[in-house]
C-alpha cells in the first residue's frame, strides 16, 4: 500500500508538470526497492517511463508499451550491446546527428560523455578532437574510447604523433594548441568543461582554452561543448551560432545533511562529525577539503584517529610508496587506513592508481581526500560526499563549484541516492551566467579587423601598440611570420615585449643561455634565475630554489625520487613541493624558455644559440624518450626504469616514440612479468592496470 501511495504522489507531480520533484521522489522509491530487493511492478515501470528515466526500466516486469520505449531508446555506443538513453540524452544526440553545434549545460550525473560515444559509433566521423581540462581526464577518456573504438580509430593523446586515416584526438588545451597546424579539418570538436574558458572559473588557463577553441573552432564542421550548472551564456565569438541547451535532468537524488548548523564553526565538533560519518559508513566517501593545507589537516586527523585496515593491497601500496616516493610521506600512512589523496600536483600515474584503488570493491581505498582536482580531473563519484571546507583555494566556494562538488554524490545503477554531508556553511544559491570574453593575454593571437566588434577600444589600442612595438623590434616580415607560424607560446603581449626588451638591452648577458646546452649543469642556476625574473610573481618558490631544483631534476633518470629529495634537502624541498615544482618546470618554464629562445634568435642571430634541445629535455623532466607520456597511460617512471634495466626495452633510444613503445610493451608483456627483476606485488598490480589500458580491441563484427 505504501508503494502505491508513493506512486500516486509521483503521478500527481507528473500531471502538475513538476518533473524535477517527481524524478526525485521516484529515484528515492527506486533506492528503497533496491535496498529491499523488490522487483519493480508495472506501475513503477510506467512512472519511470513517464519521468524519462528510460535506462532504469525493468523490461522483465514492464508492460509491452514500456518495453517498447526501453528498446526504442537504445543506441550503439561502440560496445557489444547497445545502451538505453534517457529522454534528455536522446534529445542532445538527435541535435548532434542533425548536424547542430551545441553548448550544453547539464548536471554531473547526466551522462554527457555517453553521447560522444554514440555519435562516433553512429556517424563514424573521420576526425574528432576532444579538449579536456586535465591530463588525468585525458587518460580516463582515452581508456574509455580505446575500449570501444581502438580497432577503427587511432587514439592520439600527444602532439608528436602522426595522424592515421581516422583519428580521435584527446588533449588538454595547451597540447591542442601545438597540434592546430597539423589538422586541416575536424568533423567534431568537443570541449569538456568549457566554462573554464572564462577567467572567473580558471584565471590561469582560460586564455589557453579560448585560444584552442578559437583556432580549432575554425576547422570544425560541428562543435559540442559541455559544462555543468550554467544558467545562461552571453553572446560571444567562441560559441557563435551554437544552440545553448540548459538541461536540469538528474538521474540520482542528493540527500543533504546540513551538519554545519550543529557544528557552528567549532573545529572539534567538525572533526568529530567527520570521524563519525566515516566510522558508520562502509561505502565509498569523497572528502572535499578545498586547499592543500586542509588536505594535510584532514590527513593528520585520520592518521591519528583511525585504525589500520587489514588489507594486503593497502599494505602493498603503502610499502611501494615508501620505496618509490618517501617513507615519511603522510600518504604512506594514510593508505593503510583505506584513505587516498587526490590533488592536481601528484604524478599523473599516482593519481590514476589511487582512483583505480577507490573503484575497487574490496581491499582498495574507501575514502579520497581532495582539492577541487576531484571535480576537474576525473569522473569518479561515491555514495557519500563530505564537504569539509567551503573554500576553493584562498577564496570561498561559489555556488557553481559547490554544486559541481556535491554532484559527485551517487552514481547511476550503483547509488540511486548520494549522501551529502555539509560541515561548513555552503554558498547561497545563485544562477551562473557564463561570460566568455577576449582576455588581454589573447591579444597577440587575434586580428584587430577580424574581432573588432568583440574587443574593447582599450584592447584594440593594445593590439595596435603591440604590433607597432614588435614591428620595431623584429621588422614587419619577421613579426608576421612569428605570428602566423604560432612560434610564440605565450599570447601575452606584455610578457613578449618584456622578453624582447630584456634581450635587446643586454645582449651580452643573454649569451649565457648557451650554458643550458652544456654537458655540465653547474652554470644553469644563474641563467635560470635571469629567466625566472621575467615572471614577477614567481611560481611559489624563490628563483634560487627553483633554479637549483631544475639542476637536480636533470638527474631524474639516474636517481630515484627519494635520492633526488636527498639532493634537495639543503633547499628543504618536500615531496609535495617536488610534485609542484616538476609540474611548473615541465609546463611553465618550458613555455617561457621557448619564447625566449624564439625571440633571442631573431634579435641576436649572430649568437647562433638554440636551446630547443634543453627545452625538449626539460619538457620531459629530463626523462628519456616517452617515459612521461607512458606515465599518463598509467606506467610510473620507476617501473619503466626496471623494464629498461632488464634490457627488454631501451627507453634511451631517441627514435622510440609513444606508440612504438606501447606496441613493443604489448608484445613483451609475458616477458616483463617473468624477467624483470625486483618486481613487487604492487608493481604487478600497476602493470595489470597499465596493460588493461593499452589492450588491443578486436573489431566488432
Amino acid at each position: 500500500m505504501e508503494i502505491f501511495e508513493e506512486c500516486a504522489a509521483i503521478n500527481e507531480l507528473l500531471q502538475a508538470e513538476d518533473g524535477t520533484e517527481a524524478r526525485n521522489r521516484l529515484i528515492r522509491l527506486l533506492d528503497k526497492l533496491d535496498r529491499e530487493n523488490q522487483l519493480y511492478d508495472p506501475l513503477v515501470n510506467h512512472l519511470i517511463r513517464e519521468s524519462g528515466l528510460f535506462p532504469y526500466l525493468d523490461p522483465e516486469t514492464s508492460s509491452w508499451q514500456d518495453r517498447f520505449v526501453f528498446e526504442s531508446f537504445k543506441v550503439d555506443i561502440g560496445q557489444e550491446t547497445p545502451v538505453t538513453l534517457h529522454s534528455e540524452q536522446s534529445l542532445v544526440l538527435k541535435h548532434l546527428l542533425d548536424g547542430t553545434s551545441l553548448a550544453v549545460s547539464a548536471p554531473t550525473s547526466f551522462g554527457k560523455s555517453l553521447i560522444i560515444d554514440a555519435y562516433i559509433a553512429i556517424r563514424k566521423p573521420t576526425n574528432v578532437l576532444i579538449l579536456v581540462p586535465t591530463i588525468a581526464l585525458t587518460d580516463e577518456t582515452r581508456r574509455r574510447l580505446s575500449k570501444k573504438f581502438a580497432a577503427e580509430y587511432k587514439i592520439v593523446t600527444t602532439s608528436e604523433v602522426k595522424l592515421d586515416e581516422k583519428n580521435i584526438l584527446i588533449f588538454p588545451q595547451e597540447r591542442a594548441i601545438h597540434y592546430c597546424e597539423k589538422l586541416e579539418k575536424l568533423d567534431l570538436l568537443v570541449v569538456d568543461e568549457f566554462h573554464k574558458a572564462s577567467q572567473e572559473f580558471d584565471k590561469e588557463r582560460s586564455s589557453a582554452l579560448l585560444k584552442a577553441m578559437m583556432k580549432l573552432g575554425e576547422k570544425a564542421s560541428q562543435k559540442y561543448y559541455l559544462a555543468p550548472n550554467i544558467s545562461d551564456l552571453n553572446d560571444n565569438p567562441f560559441t557563435k551560432d551554437m544552440l545553448f541547451l540548459r538541461l536540469d535532468f538528474n538521474t540520482v537524488f542528493l540527500e543533504k545533511h546540513e551538519l554545519y548548523k550543529e557544528i557552528n564553526k567549532d573545529a572539534r565538533k567538525k572533526n568529530d562529525a567527520l570521524l563519525q560519518i566515516l566510522g558508520k559508513q562502509k561505502t565509498k566517501s569523497l572528502i572535499y577539503a578545498g586547499t592543500y593545507s586542509n588536505v594535510d589537516s584532514v590527513a593528520t586527523l585520520l592518521i591519528e584517529n583511525t585504525k589500520k585496515e587489514h588489507s594486503e593491497l593497502q599494505s602493498d601500496f603503502s610499502a611501494w610508496l615508501a620505496t618509490n616516493y618517501h617513507p615519511n610521506w603522510k600518504l604512506t600512512a594514510l593508505v593503510k587506513r583505506g584513505v587516498g589523496i587526490h590533488t592536481g600536483q601528484l604524478h599523473r600515474s599516482l593519481s590514476q592508481i589511487q582512483v583505480r584503488l577507490f573503484e575497487e570493491e574490496k581491499g582498495g581505498l574507501q575514502t579520497l581526500v581532495s582539492t577541487s582536482s576531484i571535480i576537474e580531473g576525473v569522473n569518479t563519484s561515491a555514495e557519500n560526499v563530505i564537504v569539509w571546507s567551503n573554500k576553493n583555494g584562498k577564496l570561498k566556494l561559489n555556488d557553481f563549484t559547490y554544486r559541481n562538488i556535491i554532484g559527485r554524490g551517487g552514481r547511476m545503477f550503483r547509488h540511486f541516492v548520494g549522501n551529502i554531508y555539509i560541515l561548513e556553511e555552503p554558498p547561497s544559491p545563485a544562477e551562473t551566467q557564463l561570460e566568455l570574453t577576449f582576455p588581454d593575454e589573447l591579444l597577440a593571437d587575434v586580428g584587430a579587423e577580424q574581432y573588432k566588434q568583440e574587443l574593447t577600444k582599450e584592447q584594440l589600442a593594445k593590439i595596435l601598440q603591440f604590433k607597432e612595438d614588435m614591428t620595431q623590434l623584429f621588422g614587419q616580415e619577421t613579426f608576421e611570420r612569428l605570428k602566423s607560424e604560432g612560434l610564440l607560446i605565450s599570447g601575452d603581449p606584455e610578457l613578449i615585449a618584456a622578453i624582447a626588451l630584456a634581450i635587446s638591452s643586454d645582449k651580452k648577458t643573454w649569451r649565457g643561455l648557451a650554458s643550458l646546452n652544456a654537458s655540465s649543469n653547474e652554470y644553469w642556476p644563474w641563467i635560470l634565475c635571469k629567466v625566472l625574473k621575467l615572471v614577477p610573481a614567481g611560481w611559489d618558490a624563490t628563483y634560487t630554489k627553483f633554479a637549483e631544483f631544475v639542476r637536480v631534476l636533470s638527474l631524474n633518470w639516474k636517481h630515484s625520487i627519494p635520492e633526488l629529495l636527498d639532493h634537495l634537502s639543503v633547499q628543504d624541498v618536500t615531496i609535495e613541493e617536488f610534485f609542484k615544482m616538476e609540474r611548473n618546470a615541465t609546463f611553465k618554464l618550458t613555455a617561457l624558455l621557448n619564447d625566449i629562445n624564439v625571440i633571442q634568435k631573431e634579435i641576436v642571430p649572430e649568437h647562433k644559440i638554440d636551446v630547443s634541445p634543453f627545452i625538449a629535455r626539460l619538457s620531459k623532466a629530463f626523462l628519456p624518450s616517452c617515459i612521461m607520456e607512458l606515465e599518463e597511460y598509467g606506467l610510473p617512471r620507476m617501473l619503466a626504469k626496471k623494464i629498461h634495466t632488464s634490457g627488454l626495452v631501451n627507453f634511451e633510444d631517441e627514435n622510440l616514440d609513444l606508440h612504438s613503445a606501447i606496441e613493443l610493451l604489448r608484445k613483451i608483456k609475458p616477458k616483463i612479468q617473468a624477467k624483470v627483476e625486483g618486481l613487487d606485488a604492487f608493481d604487478r598490480y600497476v602493470l595489470d592496470y597499465f596493460f588493461e589500458g593499452i589492450a588491443i580491441q578486436q573489431p566488432r563484427v
